[in-house]
């Protein structure tokens, strides 16, 4: 009994390994293609209108209206390897780190910074980066304005650029215009949060700020020209 059972475990073995090579063979068995990155919201074009109201994010005040604390950090260049596909010769891919526009992103060890912060000049100057963080909450009023309904825009002004994220998302589409990308050399995102705005909706804010021209390594920072929100009628 024992001989046999030896032959029916080393028949078992020899069949799975079979198995295995036929899988590997014809390509079964091969790791599954990462999952596709899920499609960016469409990007939104804000209203030309004049704004019904308008709120100084740059102020204590301004800030304080929709709940907002501003958090920093400086982003980083950090190297990896090459992604699928390259061509020989490149043995390294570069990225940024940290990730800090995505959903989830964990920022309770940031420093904390205040609304006239960020005019602060960040940064060691030439090719740098610096994200900025803030949960905004829209109140039912402010003042004698009815925030309900309202179209909501935010205007993020970086020296030197920008990119908007908003509830773990950069709003873009290739080909059209994208107000949350990079607008230009010292150019205003004008970002729609919302079309018809409820009290209580609550927007995740991330603005990735670029001191640029990146080519030309500018001897300059990163700071805010301008923050605001606009609501529109």
């Amino acid at each position: 009994m024992r001989k046999q059972d030896l032959i029916r475990l080393v028949t078992c073995a020899v069949v799975a390994a079979l198995s295995m090579m036929i899988l590997m063979a014809t390509g079964q068995a091969q790791t599954p293609p990462p999952a596709a990155a899920p499609t960016p919201p469409a990007p939104q074009m804000p209203p030309s209108l004049v704004p019904a109201k308008v709120i100084d994010l740059m102020t204590t005040e301004g800030s304080a209206i929709f709940g907002a604390q501003w958090k920093t950090m400086e982003a980083k260049i950090v190297e990896g390897p090459p992604i699928a596909n390259a061509m020989p010769g490149y043995k390294t891919s570069y990225d940024i780190q940290p990730h800090a526009g995505e959903p989830g992103f964990d920022d309770s060890s940031w420093p904390i910074i205040g609304a006239k912060g960020l005019a602060d000049r960040r940064g060691g100057g030439k090719v740098s980066f610096i994200w900025y963080r803030a949960n905004l909450t829209i109140p039912a009023k402010i003042g004698d304005f009815d925030t309900s309904g309202a179209t909501v825009v935010l205007t993020a002004y970086v020296d030197d650029y920008a990119e908007v994220w908003v509830n773990g998302q950069m709003p873009r589409r290739a080909g059209y215009p994208s107000p949350a990308a990079i607008q230009g050399f010292n150019m205003p995102n004008h970002v729609v949060l919302a079309d018809a705005v409820k009290p209580g909706d609550k927007f995740q804010i991330a603005v990735f700020g670029i001191n640029g021209p990146i080519s030309v390594a500018p001897m300059n920072f990163v700071w805010f020209r301008e923050a605001k929100i606009e609501f529109f009628r």
